[in-house]
């Protein structure tokens, strides 16, 4: 049985949520991807609260011209550390979402090293 590129990006997904959970100390931050903007979110999931997001869709609104390349994506990654460090959190786990760890995913978590997260 053949699956589409979504689908296999789906079950990639289970498999890593049955491993990766997020916490109040060590939040799980997540990244999304589609064609036209990329997402990231801290989420501590013992609560069920999204403690910080930002996404090249809001980035846009005070940096015209960006795009979701990898620059865009690097961004992100800075904003996102920038957001979680204002609420005292530096340590997170990183969830790729099913997503290959290469380019724009890549860019988010090299950002949000560079930021000052710990992952």
């Amino acid at each position: 049985m053949k699956f589409s590129k979504n689908e296999s990006r789906q079950r990639r997904k289970v498999r890593i949520r049955k491993k990766v959970n997020g916490s109040s100390e060590r939040p799980r931050l997540v990244v999304y991807r589609s064609n036209m903007h990329i997402y990231a979110q801290v989420i501590d999931d013992m609560d069920g609260i999204t403690i910080a997001a930002t996404s090249t869709l809001s980035l846009a609104k005070t940096q015209p011209g960006l795009h979701c390349n990898k620059s865009g994506a690097e961004l992100v990654g800075k904003e996102i550390a920038r957001m979680a460090k204002d609420k005292n959190i530096t340590r997170v786990v990183f969830d790729r979402n099913g997503y290959l760890y290469h380019g724009r995913v890549k860019a988010v978590a090299d950002g949000a090293r560079e930021g000052g997260l710990e992952f």
